[in-house]
């Protein structure tokens, strides 16, 4: 197990041990020991990087396919930094690398859908996140048209169709604010998430 301090915010690892003693009938006593271990200083901030990269490789995520259509342009990209914010009115977030070809219509057009992708949407999750023509990419599977334009994905699990009401500094990327226009939903089928650099799909067994 490795332990890593960045800059002042240092990060602890709980070693619990659980014993578990005369179960039965009358139910179960645990005696719980809790051990913490201090993390060492990482100096090299390319090290830091590196380690924060595999250490979030191990948290698992949605994969979602974000697109736009506008003045800009027709653009999509394959993301897994999309979470809730609130339901007052609403409003989810995109983290966009401010380097990532898609970046200018994305922020000039103002608007995007966030496709919620399933286990079959692998080979298409490929292609938005490389470096395949945009044709080619819109090409691979079947859209239409929500409330702003920007292509819905056909069979994904859930299309989120935004607007974007505002953006944030968050260093090497933009947090885009969207406040969520309309929705569609479609019935059944396995989530797919992004694991351990890898592809698996997520939910009830059917």
């Amino acid at each position: 197990m490795r332990l890593l301090e960045i800059g002042s915010l240092t990060w602890y690892v709980a070693c619990i041990q659980i014993s578990a003693r005369h179960a039965g009938t009358m139910g179960m006593n645990m005696k719980t020991s809790v051990a913490f271990e201090k993390a060492v200083p990482v100096a090299d901030p390319d090290v830091a990087r590196a380690e924060f990269r595999n250490a979030m490789a191990r948290m698992a995520a949605a994969v979602n396919i974000v697109t736009t259509n506008g003045p800009a342009g027709l653009a999509g990209f394959a993301a897994t930094a999309v979470c809730s914010v609130t339901d007052s009115p609403p409003t989810l977030l995109v983290c966009l690398n401010r380097a990532a070809s898609v970046h200018p219509a994305v922020t000039e057009n103002g608007v995007l859908c966030v496709n919620v992708l399933s286990e079959g949407h692998q080979e298409l999750s490929r292609l938005f996140g490389g470096k395949t023509p945009v044709a080619e990419r819109f090409a691979a599977a079947a859209w239409s048209e929500l409330s702003t334009g920007s292509p819905a994905l056909e069979d994904a699990l859930v299309s989120f169709d935004c607007r974007i009401v505002r953006r944030a500094d968050g260093g090497t990327h933009d947090i885009l604010m969207c406040e969520v226009e309309a929705i569609r939903q479609q019935d059944g089928g396995q989530g797919l998430v992004y694991f351990d650099r890898g592809y698996h799909p997520a939910g009830p067994a059917e």
